[in-house]
């Protein structure tokens, strides 16, 4: 893979990629770290990818300007659960604790993302467990398993087997976003596809889904610029 230099202002390195599936030229910008991409089939010439790539240099700038700067995480900070702002404050705790608007931790500060991490995915697994059995209950469709991860392309996902796995970053969400995406997983074990039907078991389940999807789409990206660390 090669890397160009797009002109400005401001001026943006491109990395060029060649694919044997690509038909036409495509950009993206990446949501973890801003990198562009530009991928072109592998008989295009350069100049005329780099010319797609000035022609859309303006949808470049903005998707750039979109982005969340990282937001390190130290005592101090502020960080989301379930939607409402705590602030990270050392207490006499064993283990992370909600009380008011402050999120309680021991005061190790070495040992502050860990614990943070173990707490929300904690937290992310029951509300998740209680959410998905409920729908599953509704929908007279049971689920195999829950799995977490850390993911920034999807927010959940149901595999043909009957596993759902969910981003434990959606317990930052209000608690309507995260019963929604269960909801949504849940749906696809009756219809294994985004047709009308698909929706209107979304609907049956999570009655007024638009509006936490909505918020999903509008505040999504912002919590993935917390950074807990490795």
């Amino acid at each position: 893979m090669r890397r160009l230099l797009l002109p400005g202002p401001p001026e943006v390195h491109v990395t060029l990629r060649r694919s044997g599936r690509a038909r036409r030229f495509s950009l993206r910008v990446s949501r973890r770290n801003g990198q562009v991409t530009l991928t072109l089939p592998t008989w295009a010439a350069e100049a005329e990818a780099m010319a797609f790539a000035r022609a859309k240099s303006a949808w470049v700038s903005a998707a750039l300007a979109r982005m969340v700067r990282p937001a390190p995480l130290g005592f101090g900070a502020s960080l989301p659960f379930e939607g409402r702002m705590l602030a990270l404050t050392a207490g006499p705790v064993r283990a992370p604790r909600v009380a008011g608007d402050e999120l309680l931790l021991p005061p190790d500060a070495a040992r502050l993302n860990p614990r943070l991490v173990a707490f929300l995915r904690l937290a992310a697994r029951q509300r998740l467990e209680l959410a998905c059995a409920r729908h599953a209950e509704a929908l007279g469709r049971p689920f195999a398993r829950i799995t977490l991860r850390d993911t920034r392309s999807r927010w959940g996902s149901c595999a043909p087997d009957g596993s759902l796995m969910f981003s434990w970053r959606l317990i930052l969400a209000p608690p309507e976003v995260l019963d929604y995406v269960a909801a949504h997983e849940v749906a696809h074990l009756a219809e294994m596809n985004h047709a009308p039907a698909f929706w209107a078991v979304v609907a049956r389940l999570c009655p007024g889904y638009a509006a936490p999807r909505a918020w999903l789409k509008a505040h999504g990206q912002a919590l993935h610029a917390y950074q807990f660390g490795d």
